[in-house]
């Protein structure tokens, strides 16, 4: 489907950035695009305005990708370049498979790419591991209800193995509770994970940035990313209580299929990210073969 795409074009030609706005209209300045990892869908749809989607590399052994013999830039108004091609012929992919219209609500992979190379909020990664840090406080699975049973009893049996798996894993202690003030997590554990986040670069912290907040959980985060969990494992865990509900009170159908499908679609595109930004390139190749 993707064509040419692991053609090694050394073309320079025009660049083009899609999210650009119509002549005597002035985009909002950086400081006003949508915040994080939404910023640069402000536009959701537009006109397809290319044939042929390709990826060459560039200086320094950055990747681009070219839309017919144009390079995209990315909000910004910078470059578009992502750091090897694995990422890039999955960024391709995207732009390849939209039809008549670009969805770029859809495009989760780009946005995440906009995000790394634009840093809209110009967070450093220190900022970025204490923002995923305050998330432990108010993870999903740390606080348990105190009824009805049959939701006590359903947390129980499906959070308590991941919280099991999690402090084995890291050898920390967290713990749960029905207390509003949620769980006291020892500062030890705090600084475990702050240690362990301080292995990610800046473009896998903000594909984890962006799983966790999809998930509402930087414990479910980190059974996706470390494999533990399947996408539909994890999301199934953050919504819990909700799908509880849904059992006993019933839902509009179509509804909740869609925003399950998109949860699923956001988080699986972060954790891709993720891997795709900070694994061996062997791994990489499997990731997007499997």
């Amino acid at each position: 489907m993707l064509r040419n795409i692991c053609r090694y074009q050394r073309q320079f030609g025009q660049v083009i950035w899609p999210f650009s706005f119509p002549q005597g209209h002035h985009g909002p300045s950086l400081s006003t695009h949508l915040q994080k990892a939404k910023y640069s869908s402000a536009i959701t749809e537009r006109k397809k305005f290319y044939e042929n989607v390709s990826i060459s590399q560039g200086e320094g052994g950055v990747f681009e990708i070219n839309l017919d013999k144009r390079k995209l830039k990315t909000p910004g108004g910078k470059l578009f370049t992502v750091p090897n091609e694995a990422l890039a012929i999955a960024v391709a992919t995207e732009w390849d498979v939209q039809k008549d219209t670009l969805k770029f609500y859809t495009m989760h992979l780009t946005t995440l790419c906009n995000t790394a190379l634009d840093n809209p909020t110009q967070r450093t990664e220190e900022q970025m591991i204490s923002a995923a840090l305050k998330f432990l406080d108010t993870d999903t699975i740390c606080y348990r209800v105190e009824e009805p049973p049959g939701l006590v009893e359903l947390q129980r049996n499906e959070w308590d193995p991941v919280m099991n798996w999690i402090e084995q894993r890291y050898n920390v202690v967290i713990g749960s509770s029905s207390n509003i003030m949620g769980p006291q997590i020892p500062e030890e554990t705090k600084e475990t994970f702050r240690q362990h986040l301080n292995s990610y670069n800046f473009w896998a912290l903000t594909g984890l940035e962006y799983v966790i907040t999809q998930l509402k959980s930087l414990i479910l985060s980190f059974g996706l990313i470390d494999r533990h969990l399947s996408v539909e494992q994890a999301v199934l865990l953050s919504r819990l209580e909700e799908e509880y509900q849904i059992q006993h009170w019933g839902n509009v159908e179509s509804a909740h299929d869609y925003d399950m499908y998109e949860l699923r679609a956001r988080t699986a595109a972060g954790a891709m990210f993720v891997h795709l930004s900070s694994e061996s390139t062997a791994v990489k190749r499997k990731i997007l073969q499997d």
